[in-house]
């Protein structure tokens, strides 16, 4: 086999001619050429450029399953989880297999939620649940969930401030609770047991209480958890959910928070409303604390609303029936009852004829003599029987009197009745008297002038 001569063209010098005359390109020569490959790639992004003129990649937002999980990776660990989405989020309930419920939050994001965490009957497919985000996980492509309000499941990896955890009461100690959170040992503030100022903290021990962690170092083993935090978060989220229902004249649910001497406030779903003393019986009362206490359940009517305020005025005694609706069947004008004298006023006296029904005894009314001062003749709690003057069961008013009935005029002693018959009647004289005119001398000063 002979040597190629280096003069002639190679192989590939006459495949680029040939190509060069089917493009009616001039020929190339050895030293200026562009090898085939790279030429073939030069006109396929030439032919690209055109095919892909007026496309605006912008307009397009696709990420595939693991670009979405490497974003959620470079998150921030302090910037996932329940402190970082303080509202809840909305998701439906796709399916319950084993120990997790899968929930769609739309936009192509799923999530888990543990079984655990659904106390009683676990939701079904289709409905609505609300969740709080905690992480992402990368390996199974799913956002871990958590429900509103559950408590997690904690370790010194996952502990950090707004989680949301179990603890168990230990024992107390100067200044609060001693806790354990999933077997970490924690510290729970006095102050931060409840909303209301708590005296005795020994009641709590052994309870389980759900709380948010407020300080957690894993180096130093110092954990540090607030019920008080959680409350007033969750008191928050009610408060909105009530304003947006609440009505005039609706009669709702409630728990007695406190007792004043003018009344009882009482919590409607993060909504405190007054219940003015009058408002709770139909009977006079002096103290709240004769009907309700504090902690009980009541039902309430809605009376007035000042949102501009956020004040809310209820009332109790609305819900039975009114003494007055049946005044006139009880009572008529001039009848005779007994009843006890509740106030005093300058113009008279007050008189309870029966629990949430009173009259007023006018001053005028009080004696058949003069009274100046209403103290002189009646007193409190003094039991008096009073005369019926009107009713008005309309106003709610009954005018009473404490004076006597006027007696009728007594006859005289010789009218008087006696068991002796009464003396017949003298006859008619016949004769007349001695002494008088008779038929003789008509005038008797006529013969002694004569």
């Amino acid at each position: 086999m002979s040597d190629t001569n280096p003069t002639n063209p190679s192989q590939d010098d006459a495949i680029n001619d040939a190509l060069d005359a089917a493009t009616s390109q001039a020929p190339r020569r050895p030293s200026q050429d562009v090898p085939l490959k790279r030429q073939w790639d030069a006109d396929l992004d030439a032919q690209l450029e055109a095919a892909m003129a007026g496309f605006d990649p912008s307009r397009f937002d696709v990420a595939t399953p693991r670009t979405r999980a490497a974003d959620r990776k470079h998150v921030p660990k302090g910037q996932r989880g329940q402190e970082a989405t303080p509202g809840s989020r909305t998701g439906k309930v796709i399916s319950v297999r084993g120990k997790s419920v899968f929930v769609d939050l739309g936009a192509k994001s799923e999530g888990v939620v543990p079984v655990e965490q659904f106390q009683g009957e676990l939701p079904k497919p289709g409905d609505v649940i609300e969740v709080v985000v905690d992480r992402f996980d990368a390996d199974e492509g799913l956002l871990i969930l958590s429900l509103k309000g559950a408590a997690v499941e904690a370790t010194w990896e996952n502990l950090r401030k707004g989680l949301i955890v179990e603890a168990r009461v230990t024992k107390t100690n100067k200044g609060g609770l001693e806790v354990v959170v999933d077997g970490i040992r924690g510290f729970l503030p006095i102050g931060q047991i409840d909303l209301a100022r708590v005296d005795d903290a020994s009641v709590y021990v052994n309870q389980r209480l759900r709380v948010i962690v407020t300080e957690a170092n894993p180096r130093e083993k110092n954990l540090v958890v607030s019920r008080r935090e959680l409350l007033e978060r969750e008191r928050a989220e009610q408060r909105e959910k009530t304003w947006a229902t609440l009505e005039e004249g609706q009669i709702r649910p409630g728990v007695v928070r406190s007792l004043k001497p003018y009344g009882a406030f009482v919590d409607l779903g993060g909504v405190d409303g007054l219940l003015p003393v009058s408002e709770i019986s139909w009977a006079r009362i002096g103290d709240p604390a004769e009907v309700v206490k504090v902690g009980q359940e009541v039902q309430v009517k809605v009376l007035r609303i000042d949102r501009a305020s956020s004040k809310v005025s209820l009332g109790l005694k609305q819900l039975t029936p009114s003494p007055w609706d049946r005044v006139e069947e009880k009572y008529a004008r001039g009848m005779t009852v007994k009843g006890k004298v509740t106030r005093l006023m300058d113009f008279g006296a007050f008189v309870e004829l029966e629990p949430g029904i009173e009259g007023l005894v006018h001053i005028s009314e009080l004696s058949p003599h003069r009274v100046r001062r209403v103290a002189d003749t009646v007193k409190p709690e003094q039991e008096v029987e009073v005369r019926i003057l009107k009713i008005e069961p309309e106003a709610k008013k009954i005018s009473l009197s404490l004076r006597p009935l006027p007696v009728a005029a007594a006859p005289a002693e010789d009218e008087a009745d006696t068991d002796e018959p009464p003396a017949p009647p003298k006859p008619a004289r016949k004769v007349p008297l001695k002494g008088g005119l008779g038929d003789h001398d008509p005038d008797p000063l006529k013969g002694r002038n004569g």
